[in-house]
């Protein structure tokens, strides 16, 4: 209805956005990251379109060893929220797919809505991440000057790299139509009082980062993929500016500073994360429900891990190594069986095949069931945390055909109290729906 003449969200989105972007040139002079599951549907859609994004981060490489394209944790979850090995998980799918998609290893990674814990960092270091991106109000302490990097320490001596976006005109990008109507106007009268004055005395170095949602450029508000486009092709040139991103600001500038950062915090919601586990003055209305959502889908993912464990453990295999792999097997690039026998070093019996199959696609629908959406907006009757509801009801079919253990039982009580205001709609009524549709009507 509202996506019309389009069959979907999806499909006016990716009109609007990523296609003009793209055949303007725009994804060759800006840092940005698309999501791996987005990337997914955008391949299967207009092949052209991810063709033509990819090349403009090649040219880059191949111009100056370095690329501007960013990788992102797999399915856009809150990563200050989740467990330490979905973390990892998330991190180390969202790096394969980056990897299958660019054909190199990414030096940055998006944090979904920028949610970071000292934990999330060091994961991100340690499977070779290099930098991210944070909002000013993230460090600790505040008192940064965004013109350059910092250097964040971690435990254990490690180190990853922070550059902080310039805060106030980054949210007039974003939110203010009328900043956005003139490229060449922003250009001379907008960015230039973003630059440090003492730095700009001595002659130092300096970058003014504008952090925005990238569907602002087209979709969120019209011609914007032009604006941008005249921004960093001509206007920012013709006002003595030069266009950079981090990987290239890297290789030619050191990172002299260093700071901590506030946990659990993200760039869309001023009272930490709770906009995505509780009620928040983010959103308007009753937010009581995402708490129970967010602990009814806690308390199922703890569940679907066990049993996951204690299936295959008598088969000697190693549950997170094998998940963290099973991107492998997502992307088309090695089959199950071949994944399972190099893990196992033997051939594990057809029914013990089919048992880690199903554990393994009902492990990767509970990663699907933290996507942050879910708990982004006001209401439960939206479709993104009915969606949310769905992804667990097919993990816990999934789960229930490997193992013979139905785990709905103790969501109930939970989901039953997760209830749109406006509507009435129950999350235990979408849930027990969802999972008969996933039963093929048999329960």
């Amino acid at each position: 209805m509202g996506a019309a003449p389009y069959q979907n969200w999806n499909e006016r989105i990716h009109a609007e956005c990523y296609r003009p972007n793209a055949e303007l040139g725009n994804f060759e002079r800006i840092s940005f990251n698309i999501g791996p599951t987005l990337f997914s549907w955008m391949a299967r859609c207009d092949e052209e379109t991810c063709r033509l994004i990819i090349a403009q981060d090649r040219a880059n490489v191949q111009r100056y060893g370095v690329g501007n394209a960013m990788s992102q944790a797999y399915n856009h979850t809150i990563l200050p929220l989740a467990s330490r090995e979905d973390k990892i998980t998330q991190v180390v799918w969202g790096i394969a797919d980056f990897e299958a998609r660019f054909g190199r290893k990414p030096q940055g990674m998006w944090l979904p809505e920028t949610g970071v814990d000292l934990e999330t960092l060091a994961v991100l270091a340690d499977q070779g991440i290099e930098y991210t991106i944070l909002a000013p109000w993230q460090s600790n302490p505040d008192s940064i000057d965004p013109t350059e990097p910092y250097r964040v320490i971690l435990p254990g001596g490690k180190r990853i790299i922070a550059f902080f976006y310039n805060r106030e005109l980054s949210a007039g990008v974003s939110f203010n139509a009328s900043l956005t109507t003139n490229a060449d106007t922003f250009a001379q009268n907008a960015l230039p009082g973003c630059f440090n004055p003492e730095k700009t005395q001595r002659n130092e170095p300096q970058l003014v980062m504008l952090a925005s949602d990238g569907e602002l450029y087209g979709h969120h508000q019209q011609f914007r993929d032009r604006f941008l486009a005249h921004l960093v092709n001509g206007a920012s040139k013709q006002a003595g500016l030069v266009c950079t991103y981090p990987g290239l600001w890297l290789k030619n500038h050191s990172v002299r500073r260093s700071t901590g950062i506030n946990e659990r915090t993200s760039w869309s919601c001023y009272h930490g994360v709770l906009r995505w586990m509780g009620e928040c003055a983010c959103t308007p209305g009753d937010g009581r429900w995402k708490a129970y959502l967010r602990r009814s889908l806690n308390n199922l993912a703890a569940a679907i891990d066990t049993l996951y464990v204690e299936t295959l453990a008598p088969m000697g295999l190693d549950p997170w190594s094998l998940r963290n792999q099973y991107i492998h097997v997502m992307l088309g690039q090695v089959k199950l069986a071949e994944l399972l026998h190099q893990v196992a070093k033997r051939h594990l019996p057809q029914d013990d095949l089919e048992r880690v199959r199903l554990l393994l696609e009902a492990q990767r629908e509970r990663q699907r069931m933290f996507t942050s959406c879910g708990w982004y907006f006001e209401d439960f009757s939206r479709i993104e945390p009915r969606n949310n509801v769905a992804y667990a009801a097919q993990a816990v079919y999934l789960t229930r055909l490997a193992t013979g253990v139905d785990l709905s039982y103790p969501l109930m009580g939970d989901l039953r109290r997760v209830v749109s205001h406006r509507s009435g709609l129950r999350a235990d009524l979408v849930y027990q729906r969802k999972l008969q549709d996933a039963s093929g009507g048999l329960d």
